[in-house]
């Protein structure tokens, strides 16, 4: 007999180690899963502090996740040596928020539009707006780079290329963020517009004072969901933007690959660097994130 079952005075019964059992499963499940997304994450940022020939030597064993051997920043300072990293980095916060920001008033707007107004032909619409993402973005690039540059500027110029304004106006309206505003909307109950109404409010009084303070879930979701893809931006800045004062820092990322000899230990550090704000701003939000995504998918 187990030492639970002489204090009991009873064994434990089939469900009890059965549910035991199970926990134990999951956690080494979780464990896996850990090691699988935590492991490139650890050697990266270990490999950032390595000289090149070490990090091919290590290769092949453990040693390759552990902070072993000749360690050095020389890494970090070949990095601002090699690019003006902090110009990059301030394009891409400047380029992500503005673009988080403007997307949740417009994908809102629209959202609000489809699912609270009675429109004729809404649901054709919102099947349109959700039928642009089966289309993959590289079949778009060529003709919006060729919309853009016959855009007027404003200052009088003619095209966007090489601005902020390129790498942001494309990406504010998004299906994606629409849907999920959309689906949000309409489980909040139209009851409370019927009421707002009858005491004077337009739809746009109900659309910030109402449903809006409603929907932090789906707002908070919205928001991460955009940022992301906003900071990961690779293909699309390459082809509009010439200058470093516009180019956010994926696109620096091609720069170690151009100028000679290419360095993996300072690939390392750039890729670390520029993935660490992300990782800290995931790690303080963590709580938030999953809230919103669980709250957001329940609601739809």
């Amino acid at each position: 007999m187990t030492t639970e079952a002489i204090v009991t005075g009873r064994t434990a019964s089939p469900d009890r180690r059965k549910g035991r059992g199970t926990r134990i499963v999951l956690l080494v499940c979780k464990i896996l899963l850990a090691l699988v997304f935590g492991l490139p994450l650890v050697f990266m940022i270990v490999s950032s502090f390595k000289p090149d020939l070490q990090i091919f030597s290590d290769l092949g064993g453990p040693q390759a996740f552990l902070p072993v051997g000749s360690l050095t920043l020389d890494n970090y300072t070949g990095v601002f040596d090699r690019v003006p990293f902090w110009q990059f980095m301030m394009n891409s916060i400047l380029i992500s928020v503005v673009t988080v920001g403007l997307g949740l008033i417009i994908n809102s707007m629209a959202a609000f539009v489809l699912a609270r107004m009675q429109l004729p032909g809404r649901r054709i619409l919102l099947a349109v707006v959700l039928a642009t993402l089966i289309v993959p973005f590289e079949v778009m690039a060529l003709p919006m780079l060729w919309e853009v540059n016959q855009l007027p500027y404003i200052d009088g110029s003619q095209g966007w290329l090489d601005t902020y304004a390129v790498q942001i106006v494309p990406f504010i309206a998004n299906a994606f963020s629409i849907y999920l505003f959309y689906t949000y909307f309409d489980s909040i109950p139209k009851e409370l517009d019927e009421a707002a109404r009858v005491d004077g409010a337009g739809w746009f009084r109900i659309y910030r004072s109402i449903v809006m303070p409603l929907a932090g879930p789906a707002i908070a979701t919205v928001a991460i969901l955009t940022f992301l893809p906003a900071w990961n931006q690779y293909l699309w800045p390459l082809m509009v933007t010439q200058s470093e004062s516009v180019r956010p820092v994926m696109v620096g990322m091609g720069y170690f690959h151009q100028l000679g000899k290419v360095s993996w230990g300072q690939i390392m550090a750039y890729a670390s660097l520029i993935t660490i704000p992300v990782l800290a701003l995931f790690i303080a939000f963590q709580r938030s994130f999953v809230n919103s995504i669980a709250s957001s998918g329940v609601k739809g």
